[in-house]
């Protein structure tokens, strides 16, 4: 790994108590450039702008993808990653898909390791803080030919994190857009997955709703995901959340959430959920909660479903009621270090790793 430290770090810049998530970023980045069929070296360099242009494959034929994880600090100042293994394998599972250049998990989890371990510092402790974590992968050819590119650069920046929603949300249930389709590319993180999102979000967000569920492709009877989000659903004291498929991101906060709450003897059922079951639930009393997952966000609550033109309340659950706050907080301390990990999924940051990569 070839490093090269700033001279102008901006640490005593960052207060904790008081930053832009996804606007504030570390001192440092990870970069790797492709060309003539293999990766170069990994390069540690200071945070800041690269040279592209308006040509540059990337932007105009979409080959792009990239991951989401967070590094979080404990009382004692010791880092921790989270099941980075998934992401390594999502990353690579998009790549393939959009006909990019798979990555070596030595270049991901060691440009991880030394990423956090050289900017530890701007990882804030506290409840609800850590610091996000982007890998990437996108083409970087300067050519107008709709191809598959030649060049890629895989870079991961990182961004201090606070906690997302705050309170619980109103969605609207998708009754004419998609997400994703069959044979697409919607279990991939694909860049171009969350650019077709915006327009059907923002169209909700006109109507009162904060997000939208959404709902299969050929019928609209079926939930597959929210917003950018897995979704759980919860009728009396059972938890449902659709299959991963072609359509539906094999969500690494989803399958956290699944196996927790197995843990605690909570029935959790893998099967698809049907937009008039939980209609038919919420007007008989029976549906507790709907909710969604993901790296960012951790945990969602809904307040409200929109459908058919009217807007259903959903119960109020103590903290104590609740299935998504228990599993939330649970997954929260595991990621933490506030408790036991049983099932091996944090991921010790020693320091001066850079001295062994």
């Amino acid at each position: 790994m070839i490093i090269q430290k700033t001279e102008n770090s901006r640490i005593s810049t960052f207060d904790p108590n008081n930053f832009s998530f996804g606007n504030t970023f570390i001192d440092h980045m990870i970069i790797c450039e492709y060309e003539n069929g293999k990766w170069g070296d990994v390069k540690l360099v200071p945070y800041g702008p690269l040279a592209f242009t308006p040509a540059m494959m990337g932007v105009n034929y979409g080959q792009a993808c990239f991951e989401g994880m967070k590094a979080y600090k404990d009382k004692d100042g010791q880092v921790f990653l989270f099941r980075p293994e998934k992401n390594f394998e999502r990353i690579n599972k998009s790549a393939k898909r959009l006909a990019m250049p798979e990555i070596t998990e030595e270049m991901f989890l060691d440009g991880l390791k030394a990423l956090v371990d050289m900017d530890r510092e701007w990882i804030p402790y506290g409840e609800g803080l850590s610091l996000y974590i982007r890998p990437l992968i996108f083409a970087t050819e300067e050519a107008l030919k709709a191809r598959i590119a030649d060049k890629y650069m895989f870079a991961i920046v990182a961004t201090p994190a606070k906690s997302y929603y705050s309170e619980p949300v109103s969605v609207k249930i998708s009754d004419h857009y998609s997400r994703a389709a069959n044979g697409g590319v919607g279990f991939a993180k694909a860049a171009g997955n969350y650019a077709a999102s915006f327009y059907p979000t923002q169209l909700a967000i006109e109507e009162g709703y904060e997000q939208i569920i959404w709902t299969d492709d050929a019928t609209h009877e079926y939930f597959e995901e929210s917003g950018t989000m897995n979704i759980f659903v919860r009728i009396n004291d059972t938890i449902y959340t659709p299959p991963t498929s072609e359509k539906i991101l094999d969500g690494v906060t989803r399958d956290s959430f699944i196996q927790l709450a197995r843990r605690r003897g909570i029935e959790v059922k893998v099967e698809p959920i049907a937009v008039k079951a939980v209609i038919e639930a919420q007007k008989n009393g029976t549906l507790k909660e709907v909710w969604g997952v993901g790296t960012a966000v951790v945990t969602t609550v809904f307040q409200a479903l929109g459908y058919a033109g009217d807007k259903l309340e959903l119960p109020k659950l103590s903290d104590e009621e609740s299935y998504a706050v228990t599993l939330k907080n649970d997954l929260v301390d595991l990621q933490s270090n506030l408790s036991e990990d049983p099932f091996g999924w944090r991921v010790l940051v020693e320091r001066n790793v850079l001295e062994t990569v």
